[in-house]
Formats: C-alpha cells, sequence, structure tokens
C-alpha cells in the first residue's frame, strides 16, 4: 500500500524545488546533491500526520538502501528521522521505480560499521560529517515491507 495523505512541502527551499523536480520528471535522476544520485522518501510525518518527502542520498546494496540522518554533521537529528521513527512505513522512489519500505534503526554496532562504510563509499562527504558532531550519525536501513 502507498503512503499517502495530504502533503506538506519542505520548508527547506532547495529540497522543495528537488522534490518538485522529481514530480514533474518522475524521475529522481532529475536531480542530485552534489553530482551525487538521490532517492526521494515520502513518509508521514511524525507530529503532523501529514505526507513529507525527502531526497536524500542513495545508499544502496542487493536492493536495500540505507537513510543516513547526517543533516550536514549538525549537533541534531534531521525532523525525518523523528518521522521515521514514529511512522516507519515510506515510499522509496529510486530512478522511476518507487518500493514499499519498512525503515529500521539500525542499532547493532557490527551492522552499523557495514552500512557505514557502503554510505561513505556512496557518499565520501558523510565522514567529514561524522567528525562535525558529536552525535553519531543515524543510519537506518530501508528494508521491502
Amino acid at each position: 500500500m502507498s503512503i499517502s495523505g495530504d502533503y506538506e512541502p519542505s520548508p527547506t527551499d532547495w529540497v522543495r524545488q528537488q522534490v518538485d523536480k522529481i514530480a514533474e520528471t518522475g524521475d529522481t535522476g532529475s536531480v542530485d546533491i552534489r553530482g551525487r544520485a538521490v532517492v526521494l522518501l515520502s513518509m508521514i510525518g511524525g507530529k503532523s500526520g501529514k505526507l513529507r518527502k525527502v531526497p536524500l542520498m542513495r545508499v544502496e546494496h542487493d536492493g536495500v538502501y540505507a537513510a543516513v540522518a547526517s543533516l550536514g554533521g549538525a549537533p541534531q537529528h534531521p525532523v525525518w528521522y523523528y518521522n521515521l521513527l514514529a511512522n516507519p512505513d515510506i515510499d522509496l522512489q529510486d530512478g522511476t521505480t518507487t518500493t514499499p519500505r519498512r525503515a529500521r534503526l539500525v542499532t547493532d554496532e557490527a551492522e552499523r560499521a557495514v552500512w557505514w562504510e557502503r554510505a561513505v563509499e556512496a557518499y565520501p562527504d558523510y565522514a567529514d560529517y561524522q567528525t562535525k558532531t558529536e552525535r553519531v550519525i543515524p543510519i537506518f536501513v530501508l528494508e521491502p515491507r
């Protein structure tokens, strides 16, 4: 079942513009973040209950994806982190294909280390982001549901 509801666009300009471009083209390949591929997550807001959409770096391994809650190394988690904790069922769009997923916060250190390595390979700036914050940057695994 697809995630649906009253859509509330992001208050952040670049996020809203990228989501609009993906909606216009039907393809996440129409946008990028610093030259790297993105996926689009559609989720239900933890507080608002509204449909929220966010483009994130594409981190994928054997058909399973990860969402890295880096917020550029800021001291706090991005808002979408709390949305996934409250409502883990999401839709993930990669290219023109959308699949239902369930977000699972990675808590096992060994599993996190594997996914962190994959994330840094997909987007090397993550390593720099981790040096900018005292929090351990969370990773969600986005598994098929």
